[in-house]
């Protein structure tokens, strides 16, 4: 008789629309998929125009991610429903993100009842975690670091976001985003978090390990003879 439980994997996404970044980081098999928002396509000199993410999103799939992660736009509902849905409909695999103001709370009911996949951004405090569960999103996605440099207590702030997520049972991940460093994820997954978006920079620092190679170097240094 074959253990048919579902294995659950950490899910972690690359924060970055910079293509060498993807080219030196997505071959090592760590990333679930990537995440970009209009503040990193403009880092990376890409516009945020439906066009570059149609050709964004393309590459990604074609370096065989599971899911990318694009951010809708305009002032108004009506605005974040229309760029959502163009998104959507580049690929099955597209997440898109909306923010959790008043009008992207709108933008989010009607996408998810369209069948949409959702990710709600720019999350700040734990009770907006319940309004994205209510919502039916995909991902919660709140900002440590920024929260963290608002004089709040971040950890403190996702640790009951999680809490209120199991609590209510829903299928949300929380998706931490604006990670600083390796610890973060160290400290967070203690807690039981397990879904990560972080900067190249962060992704450096999972290999920064100075005795991992040395051993590896002492390693080969016996296979040559």
């Amino acid at each position: 008789m074959h253990d048919q439980t579902q294995t659950i994997r950490p899910r972690l996404f690359l924060d970055s629309a910079d293509r060498a970044a993807w080219d030196e980081w997505l071959p090592t098999g760590l990333f679930h998929g990537i995440t970009t928002n209009p503040t990193i396509l403009a880092d990376a000199g890409i516009a945020n125009t439906l066009a570059e993410l149609s050709r964004l999103s393309h590459i990604a799939f074609e370096a065989d991610v599971s899911e990318f992660q694009a951010q809708t736009w305009g002032r108004s509902s009506d605005a974040l429903i229309d760029n959502g849905r163009v998104i959507a409909a580049l690929d099955p695999r597209m997440v898109v993100k909306v923010p959790i103001t008043r009008e992207g709370a709108i933008a989010a009911a009607t996408l998810k009842a369209e069948g949409v996949r959702i990710t709600m951004t720019a999350v700040y405090a734990a009770h907006q975690a319940l309004s994205a569960a209510a919502l039916g999103a995909d991902y919660v996605a709140p900002y440590l670091g920024r929260m963290n440099d608002a004089g709040r207590d971040g950890f403190g702030e996702i640790a009951a976001m999680q809490e209120i997520i199991r609590a209510s049972g829903s299928d949300t991940r929380v998706l931490v985003a604006s990670l600083r460093a390796a610890d973060d994820l160290v400290r967070l997954g203690r807690l039981g978090l397990d879904t990560f978006t972080f900067s190249p920079k962060v992704a450096a620092s999972l290999f920064a390990e100075e005795l991992t190679e040395a051993a590896a170097e002492v390693f080969e240094m016996a296979a040559e003879g």
